[in-house]
Order: structure tokens, then C-alpha cells, then sequence
């Protein structure tokens, strides 16, 4: 765990980070240096795919990690940059596909498990929890994990990174994303909490806490 550091490049390797109970690998994949998540339960080797975002056949690579092609691929929201190798990775794995509720019917696979606010998860014996964070798409979601020492995993997609909310198209779409940062992140979830975006580096709710006043301000 010590050394995953988070900072992945397209055409790089992956990152894995062994946590108690559950395996991460980040891997940055397209021309828009999507990152892909690779979550496998270390009991049951279970794994689940977050954001097949392009690259198929490093996505393979990826979900071969530890165990067994996933079981399921879970999409964070409707951008095509998000699900650009979902297709081919649901067909070669025989995947189950998730997605929010709200931007489920923009992807270009049938979702199996349309997801909203407050419902739960499971990849072998984690549980993981799902988070709307409405405003850059109607239906993006979190996924978070809590590992068995206590420390809140939280994917974000493209809602929250390091530096700001993601982007917007209209005022009340950055107020409706900014409120459940705030809510549904920032209120409820500790400073320990590491968060893993859709794109560039990692970070933790800690560093980010201090500017959320100034984000509001700027509004973006």
C-alpha cells in the first residue's frame, strides 16, 4: 500500500494498491487519459471494472490482474470518453453492466443494474456503496469502498478531483454538483478519505476540504 502512489500515464503501467479485503489497479488508458479501475475482492477474487474508457485490450490486461475476467463493469457516467471500450470488454468477460439510473439509457450496451443514491453494491464479500453526485451528467455516481481499518475508497468519476468539482454546462447544474460534493462527500466522509478520479492524479477529501468555500465562489 505504501507504494502506490496513483500517478498513472497512457501507455504506462498500471498501479495496484492491496488493501485489506480488496485489490485496486489504476490504469490511464485514451486520448483523453481516462483512468480504469480494477477493484478485486482478495477472498473471493470477485473483481468489478470502473469506467471500461477505451484501450480494450489493456483493459484486458487490467481485469486479468489476480484473478478471473470481472464480473460486472460499472460505467460513472454517460460520457463517451468513459465507455469507449465497454462493449468489447462486457462481451470478452461476460460482464453484468451498471450504471446510474439517470444516464444508463445514453450508453451503448444494455445496463443490467441501473444504480441510484443510497443503494449498495457487492464485488465478492466488499461492499461498496453508491453515491449520486448530480451535475456534470444526471446520473454520475460514486463508488465507495470502506476498507476493514476504517478508511473511506471513494471512485469519483468526473465530479470530483484534485483542485475542483468536474465540469459544468450551466449554473444550476454546477449548484446541484457542488451541493452533493458537499452533502453527500464532504459532510459525511472523513479527511483520510482517498479519492480516485476519472482522470490525473489522486488525492484526499484533507487536502480538497480547505478550498470548497473557494469553488463555490469561482463556480467551477
Amino acid at each position: 500500500m505504501a507504494d502506490y502512489t496513483g500517478a498513472v500515464q497512457v501507455g504506462g503501467p498500471m498501479d495496484v494498491r492491496r488493501l485489506p479485503g480488496l485489490t485496486i489497479a489504476k490504469l490511464a488508458v485514451g486520448p483523453m487519459s481516462n483512468n480504469a479501475y480494477l477493484l478485486r475482492c482478495t477472498e473471493t477474487e470477485e473483481g468489478l471494472l470502473i469506467d471500461a474508457a477505451n484501450e480494450a485490450d489493456r483493459l484486458r490486461e487490467l481485469i486479468a490482474l489476480d484473478g478471473p475476467p470481472v464480473s460486472a463493469v460499472l460505467t460513472t457516467h454517460r460520457h463517451p470518453d468513459h465507455w469507449q471500450a465497454l462493449s468489447e470488454t462486457v462481451d470478452a468477460a461476460g460482464a453484468a453492466v451498471y450504471a446510474g439510473e439517470e444516464d444508463a439509457d445514453e450508453l451503448p450496451v444494455a445496463v443490467d443494474e441501473r444504480l441510484k443514491h443510497g443503494d449498495t453494491i457487492t464485488v465478492g464479500d466488499a461492499t461498496l456503496d453508491i453515491i449520486a453526485l448530480r451535475g456534470h451528467t444526471p446520473g454520475s455516481i460514486a463508488v465507495l469502498y470502506r476498507d476493514p481499518d476504517g478508511r473511506p475508497h471513494l471512485f469519483t468519476g468526473d465530479s470530483l478531483f484534485p483542485g475542483g468539482v468536474g465540469r459544468t454546462t450551466s449554473p444550476a447544474d454546477f449548484t446541484s454538483l457542488v451541493d452533493d460534493v458537499s452533502a453527500r462527500v464532504f459532510d459525511v466522509l472523513p479527511d483520510e478519505t482517498w479519492f480516485y478520479p476519472g482522470h490525473g492524479d489522486d488525492s484526499t477529501l484533507g487536502a480538497e476540504r480547505p478550498h470548497l468555500a473557494e469553488w463555490r465562489e469561482r463556480g467551477w
